[in-house]
């Protein structure tokens, strides 16, 4: 049972608000709650928050998510389990995706009449009735305002279904900013289901180059434009395997230590063949998670090289990078950035960079070194002089010294990896078997994609 349910924009201007029970005292309680997030300290604020005793909002509990920059925010005053509405605005967010095409600030402006129209089938006086798009879908009766069409230049992050980045040049459809539920008079809605493997690597290497810290968080995402009724076979790696205990196969094994299912995911065919089955509902979701920590089946995409000499006496400092792109000689990887802190009181900067399409700059106290395409087994550099007059130094004065000044590094990188994925773990198959669609073959695009979550590397 809730009592509010409100989105905010990134800059806390509300977009939706919405009071179940009428026991709020005005909208001033989307205020109050941005007022508490943004007055606590560090980035990451809990999820679940309680308002003081002896106020207005006596006792009131704040429940939220952040997605896509917007605050999705539920409240109550009954002592209920926080995962439950967790997993409320959870669904919440994809039935919005669903039907709106996307998930931004944007989006929701455009839409304001579906939002209150879903909220209004979703939830009555606080109580959930359902999140089920198939359901929903008999009721919903407002038409989404489709964002713009679809530009290559407009792609600045990694994109999921079917949306590449902007290097690739790469846009089989649009589907990552349609509506699931296209308009009723639309007869041209196109059958496609997409498929995305996606892992997010976190990496910590010390200053000696040795591997401190490894961890591998994947997903198999689907966004469907089938009816209902369709069912999917999808065929992963045969050496796919769960656990240090079990080998599957002749060759290396593929390994995970932990993975998880979407609840329509039927397993009969999983043990043998390695094949997930099931009936997808029209919309996104999540079909497996998996983790991989401390042992990947292949090297590092990166390895850093630093050099570091400082001269106190004339306020020099000079820093040597080479990157080494481990990954194969056919693979890339896209969109590179190295971000590297430096002490207080950098004054200049001058470069020399190996290839005329990098470029390096100052910013917020950090070096940042854009490399737009890597290609496998290159090796890249650049020498980078710095004036820093008011950097304290050891004994020793003027003399130069290859210790790392106080303030100088870790470094970290950030990439992403298309047609590639860190764990090996790859999708044999895709086949559906969709009678409501008659003599029209379904699209299918099958992606895979790794890109980095913190690739730090000590200097």
């Amino acid at each position: 049972m809730i009592s509010q349910f409100f989105i905010l924009s990134s800059k806390g201007d509300p977009l939706i608000y919405k009071d179940f029970r009428g026991d709020s005292g005005g909208r001033d309680v989307a205020e109050l709650f941005y007022r508490k997030l943004t007055g606590l300290p560090g980035d990451e604020s809990p999820v679940v928050m309680v308002t003081a005793r002896g106020g207005h909002h006596d006792g009131r509990h704040f429940i939220h998510i952040r997605h896509s920059g917007l605050y999705l925010v539920a409240t109550t005053w009954a002592n209920i389990s926080p995962f439950s509405l967790l997993e409320l605005l959870s669904r919440v967010a994809t039935l919005l995706g669903d039907y709106c095409g996307s998930l931004c600030e944007a989006t929701i402006s455009r839409n304001v009449a579906l939002v209150y129209e879903l909220l209004d089938e979703v939830l009555d006086y606080g109580y959930v009735q359902t999140t089920a798009t198939e359901m929903l879908r008999n009721f919903i009766q407002t038409e989404a305002v489709v964002s713009k069409p679809f530009s290559l230049f407009d792609l600045s992050s990694v994109g999921l279904f079917g949306a590449e980045t902007q290097q690739s040049k790469v846009a089989p459809s649009s589907a990552a900013s349609r509506p699931v539920l296209s308009s009723r008079s639309d007869q041209s809605q196109k059958n496609e289901v997409f498929l995305d493997v996606v892992e997010r690597l976190s990496v910590l290497i010390a200053s000696n180059g040795s591997l401190l810290k490894v961890d591998v968080q994947g997903e198999i995402r689907l966004k469907s434009f089938l009816p209902s009724g369709s069912e999917m076979r999808i065929g992963l790696t045969e050496e796919f395997c769960v656990g240090k205990s079990e080998l599957r196969g002749y060759g290396p094994g593929i390994r995970v230590d932990e993975v998880s299912f979407h609840s329509s995911v039927q397993l009969d065919e999983f043990e043998s063949h390695r094949i997930l089955r099931l009936q997808p509902p029209q919309g996104e979701l999540t079909v497996m998670r998996y983790q991989l920590s401390d042992d990947l089946p292949s090297p590092l995409p990166f390895r850093l090289f630093p050099s570091v000499q400082w001269d106190r006496g004339s306020g020099r400092l000079q820093v040597y990078l080479k990157l080494r792109c481990d990954l194969p000689p056919k693979s890339q990887a896209l969109n590179v950035r190295l971000h590297l802190p430096l002490p207080r009181g950098v004054v200049s900067l001058s470069q020399e960079l190996s290839s005329p399409e990098q470029k390096a700059e100052l910013g917020e106290g950090a070096l940042h070194w854009d490399l737009p395409r890597v290609q496998g087994g290159s090796q890249l550099s650049g020498l980078f002089q710095m004036d820093v007059p008011s950097l304290p130094g050891p004994p020793g004065h003027g003399t130069p010294t290859s210790a790392s000044p106080l303030g100088l590094g870790p470094a970290s990188l950030s990439f992403e990896l298309p047609r590639h994925t860190c764990s090996g773990l790859q999708v044999r198959f895709l086949r559906l078997s969709c009678r409501p669609c008659g003599n029209t073959n379904p699209h299918k695009w099958v992606r895979h994609l790794s890109h980095s979550s913190a690739y730090v590397i000590r200097i």
